[in-house]
């Protein structure tokens, strides 16, 4: 059997050594470093080879890459590296990595086109003076061979390893039974389809009802359709904890011990010291990260249970070594990953930059995909606020650096100018002159911080340029098909600020660069994958969530038969109550009367829920007045994970009440309440979002993309009901159960209302 690896993951783990230092230096974006390369090959002469492709085989391994130019008339390889700032303050770790990189591509290239020599040139070139910084060796073939076996030979031990536990993962795999014996109703026709669908590498979309586990019945389909289909790795994607939880419970669940399951947690969640900066010179964790690094890995793969926060956190400790960056070195070695979203689908996304590095055949599952397109759109969207930028004014080093200062001021003074007595207004193209600003403000703190990377830079003044720099970034790819740039008047309270500097925060508009289509961006993602399911309980109508996630046209779909009786679920609709604005005040006793009509008729545990906190607490109160006998307890603004919980704890088997909550919010999806812990919901309110200017912006710029009516469904409806319908399924969460939903809202029998409420409902 051949191991694959690719020039870049074979230099990483045998040329590494020292300290992890990420000290903040600004880094070219993906664009200008395309750019970069781009520029340096246009200086070259004709006969200049671009991208040139190299492969060479040692033993079991083949090693594969890209070169980034060969000048045959000169025998001369290059690796073009952009960068920023003074090149003499990067780490030797550093050029060290870049030049096992370039020998290795050397090698290469000698023995493909049987040279006896060749010249290697390390090519730096800097992004903001367009200066070219060359370092060349001139190597013989064999030198360069026995580097290349050298290297390879250091890898070769791990790659054998990795073999035989490829073998034996395929072969669990290959013979994986499923857990439970039977699967629950609907779940088998649930895992069929994604097991087709990994097998003719499609994209599914499928719509599951809560309580046949989703989770199993997607995860255990595509690892025995792994082997056949070749998948180097599985991805469970959640939106949030709770569904990675469940991601982790279920493969404890299956038989394979020999899979190797990692957790990746967001940065803030791992690190050990947060109060020091990632090098060697501050955290203990990063000085000789990578000299401890090989035994904490052979210990992590090691492992018979999954690696999840709590594993990984202890392995580190074990090692000295940082748990988040272990973390993120032992994706490489990992068959199956669990995260959130962003780590396959923002920009800089890891996951899939390592998948289109090591040409991995992955395998995709989307847990709760409905909140994707939410997700999707915060992702590529990006704003600026008037406080962001008075606060950098503020800090140490713009009032020392005079450049910074000036850039700053100057980009003050344009954007006072966007001020206007508009609520809202959309901007035909970005405000140019507030664009340069903000360029050359951005470039000046660049150069700055490149300057002086081992200065810890004031935490407004990068809060500042990170903000403008995402900013800066999506509008490379700003596109009025998907995005829009918008100027909101700005409603915060300048606190700290006094005179002339409050005046300008609160004249000066916000400035938002807003995604309403993500598709574009996250279709190229969906198409890196061999196969990928993106399932829910709600994504009805399919051709919605398919035009807004860009999934392909050649996708599949599948509704999955609901398991549960209509019977077993009263869906009741007040007719009489209207929760409308103009409404609100007369619907109170309505709505504190049915409540209590149903409480009588059934005691127990109830979820009632509700558009607003305002509108919750009017509800709440008149309920209380009305009929004070009826236990209550209410959902308050902002509540900590420990009051969540407190919350969830009161609904007992035994308990009685009704809990008053927000749609859309902590308690309207992810929690699991089965049987007697709640047997009703009130839902007062069709969940749409509220008529502004923004969303209205929405509608319009959907509708003129997707055709008429679409833009309201869209922007409107479907957003509304989804969460109508997720809130609802916290009701029926076994075969076993039995409830009643009540839908407070005249407009719930209207045919358009009724066609995206799931189809094994009764509605009275």
């Amino acid at each position: 059997m051949i191991y694959g690896v690719a020039v870049r993951e074979l230099c990483e783990f045998s040329a590494k050594t020292g300290d992890l230092d990420l000290r903040f230096t600004p880094a070219p974006s993906a664009l200008e470093g395309i750019e970069g390369h781009a520029r340096v090959a246009s200086r070259r002469g004709s006969d200049y080879e671009r991208e040139v492709s190299l492969s060479g085989s040692f033993e079991e391994l083949l090693v594969r890459g890209r070169a980034d130019g060969f000048d045959a008339a000169r025998s001369r390889l290059e690796e073009v590296k952009t960068h920023k700032g003074r090149l003499d303050r990067q780490p030797a770790t550093h050029r060290a990595l870049h030049w096992a990189q370039l020998r290795i591509y050397g090698a290469l290239l000698c023995a493909e086109r049987e040279l006896d020599e060749v010249e290697l040139a390390l090519v730096y070139f800097n992004i903001g003076t367009e200066q070219e910084t060359v370092f060349t060796e001139r190597c013989k073939a064999a030198e360069l061979q026995a580097f290349f076996a050298e290297h390879c030979g250091r890898f070769l031990a791990w790659a054998r390893q990795e073999l035989a536990h490829r073998t034996l993962r395929d072969g669990e795999l290959q013979g994986l039974s499923f857990p439970h014996g039977e699967f629950r109703a609907g779940q088998r026709m649930l895992a069929t389809a994604v097991y087709n669908a990994a097998r003719s590498g499609r994209c599914l979309l499928a719509q599951a009802p809560t309580g046949i586990g989703k989770t199993l019945g997607t995860l255990f389909p595509l690892l025995k359709a792994a082997p056949a289909n070749e998948l180097d790795k599985v991805f469970f994607l959640a939106a949030k904890t709770s569904g990675r939880q469940l991601a982790l419970d279920a493969m404890r669940q299956l038989p394979a011990p020999g899979l190797r399951v990692l957790e990746l947690v967001a940065r803030d969640k791992a690190c050990e010291h947060p109060d020091k900066a990632c090098h060697g010179e501050s955290c203990p964790l990063a000085q000789g990260f990578y000299d401890r690094l090989p035994a904490a890995r052979a210990a992590a793969v090691a492992q018979a249970l999954p690696l999840d926060q709590a594993r990984v956190r202890e392995l580190a400790r074990e090692h000295a070594v940082c748990p988040y960056y272990l973390s993120q070195e032992l994706v490489r070695w990992a068959d199956v990953v669990v995260g959130d979203y962003n780590y396959f689908f923002d920009g800089s996304a890891l996951l899939y930059s390592l998948t289109q590095t090591n040409d991995w055949r992955v395998g995709l599952l989307v847990d709760e995909a409905h909140n994707l397109v939410d997700r999707g759109r915060s992702m590529y969207s990006a704003e600026l606020h008037p406080e962001s930028l008075a606060d950098a004014r503020r800090s140490v080093t713009a009032r020392k650096n005079g450049a910074i200062k000036g850039a700053l001021d100057k980009l003050r003074k344009t954007w006072h100018q966007l001020k206007s007595e508009e609520e809202y207004r959309v901007c035909s193209e970005p405000p140019a002159d507030w664009v340069e600003a903000l360029i050359n403000a951005n470039g000046s703190i660049s150069e700055h911080l490149a300057e002086h990377p081992a200065e810890p830079p004031d935490a407004a003044l990068q809060g500042f340029y990170l903000e403008a720099l995402q900013f800066l970034r999506l509008m490379e790819s700003l596109d009025p098909a998907h995005s829009i740039v918008d100027l909101s008047k700005n409603t915060q309270t300048a606190f700290g600020s006094r005179g002339k500097d409050a005046a300008w925060q609160l004249e000066s508009p916000v400035v938002c660069l807003r995604n309403i289509v993500p598709a574009p961006h996250l279709q190229p993602r969906l198409q890196a994958a061999h196969t990928s399911t993106l399932f829910s309980a709600t994504v009805q109508p399919p051709h919605c969530y398919a035009d807004l996630l860009g999934l392909p046209e050649t996708h599949g779909y599948v509704d999955v038969e609901s398991p549960f009786r209509a019977e077993q679920l009263k869906v009741h609709i007040a007719r009489e109550v209207s929760t409308r604005w103009r409404d609100r005040a007369a619907s109170l006793d309505r709505i504190a009367d049915r409540i209590a009509a149903q409480y009588q008729e059934r005691p127990g545990n109830y979820l009632a829920f509700f558009s607003s906190y305002d509108y919750l607490q009017q509800v709440a109160d008149r309920l209380a007045e009305r009929h004070p006998e009826l236990p209550q307890w209410r959902q308050q603004r902002r509540m900590g994970e420990q009051e969540q919980k407190a919350f969830l704890a009161r609904f007992t088997a035994e308990s009685q009440g009704v809990a008053f909550a927000v749609l859309g919010g902590a308690f309207a999806e992810g929690i699991d309440l089965p049987g007697q812990r709640l047997i009703g919901a009130f839902i007062a309110t069709l969940g749409l979002p509220q008529v502004n200017p923004v969303t209205e912006q929405f509608r319009e710029r959907l509708e003129a993309r997707f055709g008429k009516g679409r833009g309201y469904d869209y922007a409107y409806l479907v957003p509304g009901l989804q969460k109508v319908v997720q809130a609802a399924g916290r009701v029926i969460r076994t075969t076993e159960d039995s409830g009643v939903v009540h839908l407070m809202d005249d407009r719930f029998g209207k045919p358009e209302v009724k066609g995206l409420l799931p189809g094994w409902w009764e509605l009275e």
